[in-house]
């Protein structure tokens, strides 16, 4: 589909919600705009993609995305707009569960869709080598020098580059608690993501 044959590996710190939309958003910008069903359809499915990973749909629209994909895949005029939902549909066929997490607990296990998470540092893994105060560009992480550190949340904008640069798995994403008043907010949780530059 992407036009190189070529294979992507992919581990645990990667969303697979955030990666279909990744390459649905190549497509629907690639799109002539010829026939409606790509030009029109691909960029609804972008929509919705963007509402799962802010944490703002319902499983109804879980069910909207898959039965969409399906009328682009069999109505597109050419192979862009025909093979372009295949990421969305080989993730919902393999890993809907993360698709259900976003939606019914409002939680992204690999911590990468930023409206869902909110970063802290964990003091029991973190030795002060203040790599992730160098790379973080609001100035949101500091502390003395072989001691852990402390992370401002109301500084911080959450572009994971900490998270990258950390050696050490001291900086946790967990899961922001809803509302409990929202149905679709049951189960939320602290995610089990962590990550550093040698797990990516």
């Amino acid at each position: 589909m992407m036009g190189s044959g070529g294979m992507v590996v992919l581990d645990d710190t990667t969303c697979m919600v955030d990666f279909a939309r990744f390459f649905l958003t190549f497509t629907a910008e690639e799109s002539c705009g010829k026939c409606v069903p790509c030009r029109v359809g691909t960029a609804h499915m972008v929509d919705i993609l963007d509402a799962i990973c802010k944490g703002e749909a319902d499983m109804t629209d879980l069910e909207k995305l898959e039965r969409l994909a399906h009328t682009v895949k069999e109505n597109s005029l050419c192979g862009l707009g025909q093979t372009a939902p295949n990421p969305v549909l080989s993730s919902l066929r393999y890993f809907r569960d993360e698709f259900e997490e976003h939606i019914r607990e409002r939680r992204c296990r690999a911590a990468v869709c930023t409206e869902l998470v909110e970063f802290h540092i964990i003091p029991g893994n973190c030795v002060g080598c203040l790599r992730c105060v160098a790379v973080c560009p609001t100035g949101a992480i500091s502390g003395p020098r072989a001691e852990p550190q402390s992370l401002d949340a109301s500084k911080c904008i959450k572009c994971r580059s900490c998270v990258e640069a950390c050696r050490y798995n001291a900086i946790s994403g967990d899961a922001i608690v809803a509302d409990a008043a929202d149905p679709t907010a049951a189960g939320a949780g602290t995610t089990a993501a962590t990550g550093g530059s040698d797990a990516r």
